[in-house]
């Protein structure tokens, strides 16, 4: 493993100082060594354990959970206190309808479609995301601690970058779920090498510099490559009594290893100063914004799972406040997005996601969240996981879809209703990942990813 001189950095969450240290590992820039993973890769393309397709994912995570009914699954026909504060505008799909604080998306709507017959029938925000991003349930709000890998961490150790010398898994500015980090978007069993790299800050600053990346220009080369020829010494030693030619194979990935760490790529990658003002303000300055386009320059370099957190969704009160103060972001930053990506022509190997852990109460309350009506504040939503809604586009999915219903108050799927194990696997064939697969859990018992599920096929 290379471990570079790169500086100060805070400490971690797990207690372990890392101020001295860059590591490149599988599934970030964590613990595994990247001779290790270049050796992992290649025995997996000798089994034939290989990725049919060369695409990439974008979550952009709305933690707290939207309002299904306020976003794209509007009910303008159902009683007032259901259908809401506003109301529906059409988009350039026929029948196809948004809220009215969507209309940048809604001029593209053929170029991303919505599953609105997701559900988990769970209302806590634990179980909740824990059913969302890992498939399974067994967690809730008095034991959250999470039992099972993301989905993106499982897929990774799998597929590892799509470009050498990039990470595989980022969380920008950080992997948390419901306030946890790396909450439910951590690897888990699968190791904590397998959790994403969190890039830190604020992409909207001025000041804005990805942690154990950004000191990354005064990297003392010298010492590692003099560290490099003393290894090589003594493996010129060992060559002579080697006959299997091991020593030779191990050469070679940790030559590409040492090509990593000492090239430029991800350092470039990370720099969303390179990006234009023109284009930056179309993206919003907004933290989200500035992190969503930071996510498209990552997956463009080779990242393969790019989560972006946009958290504070949790209006039980306020939600006219919040969602004029919300939504107009989201609509700036995810149109600008999905037009980037397909004129770029990155749009058909790029899967782009945009959920929270589930809907909101299709009735809304008297503001008062158990006390006097109006004495937390103006009407808002609960916790609500019998349905939700997922934007999704890219990747070979088609646009202008509508797939499932719900009901007349959008309280439950109507027809084709969907779990997040049918999401899990829509994502996995999109990625040219076996949703079968399985690793073994703490206690050695082959686990299988996606335990109950099938790709939406309507999306393709």
């Amino acid at each position: 493993m290379f471990r570079v001189n790169t500086g100060t950095t805070a400490r971690y969450c797990d207690g372990v100082n890392r101020r001295s240290f860059l590591q490149l590992g599988m599934a970030g820039m964590g613990a595994l060594g990247l001779g290790d993973l270049l050796k992992l890769k290649s025995a997996q393309a000798a089994a034939g354990v290989t990725a049919k397709k060369d695409t990439s994912v974008i979550l952009i995570w709305l933690d707290g959970g939207p309002s299904h009914i306020d976003t794209y699954d509007m009910k303008p026909d159902a009683p007032a206190e259901y259908r809401g504060i506003w109301s529906p505008i059409p988009t350039n799909v026929p029948g196809m309808e948004v809220t009215e604080l969507f209309p940048m998306q809604a001029k593209i709507a053929d170029k991303w479609s919505v599953i609105r017959s997701m559900h988990h029938d769970n209302g806590d925000h634990f179980t909740g995301g824990h059913f969302m991003l890992t498939g399974k349930g067994g967690v809730n709000g008095a034991e959250n601690r999470g039992k099972h890998p993301f989905f993106g961490a499982a897929a990774c150790k799998l597929l590892g970058p799509r470009q050498a010398g990039m990470p595989a898994s980022v969380a920008i500015p950080s992997a948390m779920s419901i306030g946890l980090s790396p909450g439910y978007f951590g690897g888990n069993y699968l190791g904590k090498e397998y959790d994403p790299f969190n890039t830190g800050g604020d992409p909207n600053s001025a000041k804005f510099q990805v942690q154990n990346l950004g000191p990354i220009q005064s990297l003392d080369l010298e010492r590692l490559q003099n560290r490099r020829s003393l290894l090589s010494h003594f493996d010129n030693m060992r060559r002579e009594v080697d006959t299997s030619g091991a020593l030779a194979s191990f050469d070679r990935f940790q030559h590409e290893a040492y090509n990593m760490v000492a090239g430029a790529k991800a350092i470039e990658a990370f720099d969303i100063s390179r990006e234009s003002d023109k284009t930056r303000d179309r993206y919003g300055r907004h933290s989200w914004a500035q992190s969503t386009l930071l996510a498209r320059r990552l997956v463009e370099s080779g990242v393969t799972f790019t989560t972006v957190n946009c958290g504070g969704w949790d209006h039980h009160w306020d939600l006219q406040k919040g969602y004029h103060k919300y939504q107009p972001i989201v609509d700036q930053m995810v149109s600008a997005l999905i037009e980037d990506l397909s004129a770029s022509g990155q749009l058909d190997r790029t899967l782009v996601l945009l959920c929270g852990e589930f809907g909101r109460t299709p009735k809304m309350n008297d503001g008062g969240n158990g006390g006097a009506p109006g004495s937390m504040g103006t009407p808002g939503r609960d916790h609500w996981g019998n349905a939700l809604s997922v934007l999704i586009t890219g990747g070979g999915v088609k646009g202008g879809r509508l797939i499932g219903t719900t009901d007349a108050r959008g309280e439950r799927p109507k027809d084709r209703p969907l779990t997040p194990g049918d999401l899990h696997a829509t994502i996995f064939d999109v990625l040219g990942v076996d949703p079968r697969v399985a690793f073994p859990d703490f206690t050695g018992r082959p686990t299988h990813i996606i335990e109950q599920g099938e790709s939406i096929r309507e999306l393709f």
